[in-house]
């Protein structure tokens, strides 16, 4: 296990809003930053489009992320080949994984339904390490407004998987 590096990863998933009701479908974008804590510096990043297999990507989704289903149907590729680049491109069973909430959940759960094994062994929940080292009992805080707070600045458009990874690399050099 290599504990000088800690990769960052967000998910975009297909969404939809009903009446007010946010509901996600599929994985359609895995963002990747890649962290070396010995070098207190981002070293890697990579986005990965998904194809969704039963899914569709919404108007809602796209006004949200800005992926289009355009975007999916032309860069996107089966969650397996994504999985396979992910685990050569950024290591596997041998990297810490982090992610802001239950991430790891949402693809073990899509892994585990398409017959896919998951990427990777160790996650920390950096939602959970945030509130634990702020104080923060009974309160929820968002991934922006966590990283406002600390005085670093967000970089690029949020709910961008790519973006929303380089923008949690950041806070997580401040908190691990």
């Amino acid at each position: 296990m290599n504990y000088n590096r800690v990769v960052c990863f967000d998910l975009e998933m297909c969404c939809w809003n009903v009446d007010g009701v946010g509901t996600t479908g599929e994985i359609i974008e895995v963002g990747l930053a890649e962290i070396d804590l010995v070098k207190q510096e981002v070293v890697k990043r990579a986005q990965y489009y998904v194809k969704p297999e039963k899914d569709e990507v919404s108007l809602f989704c796209t006004e949200l992320t800005g992926i289009t289903p355009r975007k999916v149907e032309k860069q996107g590729r089966p969650l397996e080949a994504v999985i396979q680049s992910m685990v050569k491109n950024f290591g596997g069973p041998n990297k810490i994984y982090a992610s802001w909430g239950r991430d790891d959940d949402i693809l073990r759960l899509e892994c585990e339904a398409k017959g896919i094994e998951m990427p990777f062994k160790e996650f920390v929940n950096l939602a959970t390490l945030y509130r634990i080292q702020n104080r923060l009992k009974d309160k929820r805080i968002g991934h922006k407004a966590a990283q406002e707070q600390k005085g670093i600045e967000w970089e690029g458009r949020q709910h961008s998987g790519y973006v929303d990874a380089y923008n949690l690399a950041k806070l997580a050099l401040t908190m691990l």
